[in-house]
């Protein structure tokens, strides 16, 4: 089955559209009014109304998809439905859309704008037989060729907010903001939370995937939930923080879930007056100018904004994702044994009684930063970060990697593991 499925309750003029097994969209008449609703099947009698509904022996009966569709732009639905249609082009080189920069064709390609593009990109993708790439903001991706794929560049914008108290906010974003833009727009309408991720490149809807972290804080410690399009079948679901399953730089969309899931929308619960997180020393330091009861959501902003552009490059000027390993978590007596040879290395014990690494520390110290192969290198002021200047491949990038994680595992005996995702990589 593919979704939606719109139905009809006869005898009257109420229609439905089956999102998915745990969702539908009614728009029923009541006093010469139409009322529309976004329904989200929690438990399992509502989840059976649905299958009630998709039933063939029920009171309900297939419906064309312009009558719902009239029903709900009168009843004022939300989101709105647009059955516009998505704009398939071949052989489109991908550097302008990843923040590496590295040339790679995708043999075809579409800019996704709406819920039922989407649908019809994954109609086209399934009666071909073609496997898909999900491009954000190409921000955590390496390209190793050319993408034998469709690949679909998701351009679902938009901001709502659904609850404000005068304090608390709740808002849902489309999944294809620009990531800073929208931590900008939170802090323009005094919303904190999100402060401490400016300046992380990438958009929205890549932000709960990979859990982005920065300085203490991590995109679940305000998540309320997103929806997502199931790309077998078109089924759209919302899942919450528990059904996420966040991990450090991970959720389950990277796991079990990996290439299931398109994600369209995220929602965060934000604060007016959400504690501000300055346990780095280096917002400390970056804000010791002002006494800590004038300091604001903004301040933190600046001052994270600051720290990130004296460290890492901008993908503008020179090609990178930002950092290019994940911080390795060692049992404590691993990290003992390096703290006896290597006193001053930083190390955070974490709550399960491991210890987290620096991966730029361990790379610096074995003799990696500034590093260069021509096109292609070692960033000379984070180690973390490999840079792109033109006219590398993505394999030569690749291969530059793998030496970095052969010298720091031979050096210190801990092995590093990519932060950003590899396209095309070949098994070795």
């Amino acid at each position: 089955m593919q979704y939606p499925v719109y139905l009809q309750l006869t005898g009257t003029e109420n229609v439905y559209a089956i999102q998915g097994p745990s969702r539908f969209w009614e728009c029923t008449r009541m006093g010469g009014q139409t009322m529309c609703h976004d329904v989200i099947a929690t438990t399992w009698p509502e989840r059976q109304r649905i299958l009630d509904m998709l039933s063939d022996d029920g009171p309900w009966s297939a419906v064309a998809r312009e009558d719902f569709e009239a029903a709900w732009k009168a009843g004022g639905g939300q989101p709105s439905v647009d059955h516009e249609a998505f704009h398939l082009q071949e052989h489109v080189d991908l550097a302008a859309y990843t923040t590496f920069g590295i040339h790679a064709k995708a043999r075809w390609f579409a800019d996704i704008t709406s819920l039922e593009a989407l649908r019809a990109a994954l109609d086209w993708a399934r009666s071909h037989n073609r496997e898909l790439l999900v491009l954000g903001g190409g921000s955590n991706m390496l390209l190793h060729g050319d993408v034998d794929a469709l690949v679909l560049r998701i351009q679902l914008h938009g901001t709502t907010v659904l609850s404000d108290d005068g304090q608390r906010v709740q808002v849902a974003v489309g999944a294809g903001e620009v990531w800073h833009d929208f931590v900008m727009d939170t802090l323009d309408r005094g919303w904190g939370g999100l402060e401490n991720l400016s300046l992380i490149p990438g958009s929205v809807g890549a932000s709960p995937m990979q859990n982005i972290g920065a300085y203490g804080v991590e995109i679940k410690d305000h998540f309320a939930w997103l929806d997502a399009v199931r790309v077998s079948d078109g089924a759209l679901q919302r899942f919450n923080a528990q059904e996420c399953a966040f991990g450090y730089r991970e959720s389950v969309f990277k796991r079990e879930e990996r290439g299931k899931w398109i994600l369209v929308q995220v929602a965060f619960d934000l604060d007016r007056e959400s504690p501000l997180r300055m346990g780095y020393g280096a917002i400390e330091e970056e804000l010791k100018h002002l006494a800590p009861e004038d300091r604001t959501h903004r301040d933190v902003s600046d001052a994270v904004i600051r720290i990130r552009r004296s460290k890492l490059p901008d993908p503008a000027e020179i090609g990178n994702a930002g950092s290019f390993f994940k911080n390795p978590t060692v049992p404590a007596s691993v990290a003992n044994t390096l703290l006896a040879a290597h006193p001053h290395m930083p190390n955070y014990p974490q709550p399960s009684g491991e210890v987290k690494l620096a991966a730029g520390w361990l790379i610096e110290q074995a003799g990696w930063k500034g590093h260069r192969r021509e096109t292609h290198g070692v960033h000379d002021r984070q180690a973390l970060v490999l840079v792109h200047f033109g006219g590398a491949t993505g394999q030569e990038v690749w291969a530059l990697a793998q030496d970095i994680m052969a010298s720091v595992e031979d050096k210190f005996g801990v092995a590093l593991e990519p932060e950003v995702n590899q396209i095309g990589a070949k098994a070795p």
